[in-house]
């Protein structure tokens, strides 16, 4: 069976969004954001120049698409790791998903899709951040400053992901230790508590919204 023929029966059956997000992913993790565009996906994929705008109205679609499967992958890969090892093998799944998939991480968190804007794009980032959040509620509790905590987990995870992604850390910080090893250690050095503040009225009002910031 020629690829054409197989392409033709793949869209009849409904599945082209989903082989267009498969070919959108290969493309953004090889060639980077700037060259995921519409027209280099109708070429990759060999469909019409119309057929991708039956499922993604715009760019910036696509790209809203590519961001939420990416958050739902990592809130697939968070929950299993907070089944296996708790909340530091939450971090760690955080960081390890940032390097394998480091274009795409960039694209969830780099400010280039509103995330205001995509409804179902919101929803999973605030069903990702919510699991972070709940993992570490159940270790603090309703203490005054519980919201601060998930952010501040989330923040260090984060954070260490960028500098990796960067080549920012320096071979001398990391000892002569693994990658993996690295991430484990640099995890465990930090105790996140509840603070013992008295909590404000802006605190507590929406103490599990997600943190994800939904730009307009």
């Amino acid at each position: 069976m020629s690829t054409s023929i197989r392409r033709k029966r793949s869209y009849h059956h409904g599945d082209l969004p989903a082989t267009l997000l498969r070919a959108a992913g290969k493309i953004l993790e090889k060639e980077g954001l700037e060259a995921l565009t519409l027209r280099r996906l109708t070429r990759r994929t060999g469909v019409s120049h119309a057929a991708p705008y039956r499922h993604f109205r715009h760019r910036e679609a696509l790209l809203a698409a590519l961001a939420a499967d990416g958050y739902a992958l990592l809130g697939r890969a968070q929950r299993a790791a907070a089944a296996a090892g708790g909340l530091r093998a939450m971090g760690e799944a955080y960081v390890r998903f940032a390097l394998d998939h480091p274009q795409l991480f960039r694209l969830m968190f780099g400010g280039a899709v509103r995330i205001a804007r995509h409804e179902r794009l919101r929803d999973i980032a605030t069903q990702t951040y919510a699991g972070l959040a709940g993992a570490l509620a159940e270790r603090v509790g309703a203490a005054a400053g519980a919201r601060d905590a998930s952010i501040a987990a989330w923040a260090q995870v984060h954070g260490l992901a960028q500098l990796l992604l960067d080549d920012r850390i320096a071979a001398a910080a990391r000892q002569g230790r693994t990658e993996e090893q690295f991430i484990h250690d640099v995890l465990g050095t930090t105790r996140f508590a509840a603070g013992t503040a008295a909590p404000t009225a802006a605190g507590t009002a929406n103490s599990g919204a997600a943190g994800v910031a939904q730009s307009a």
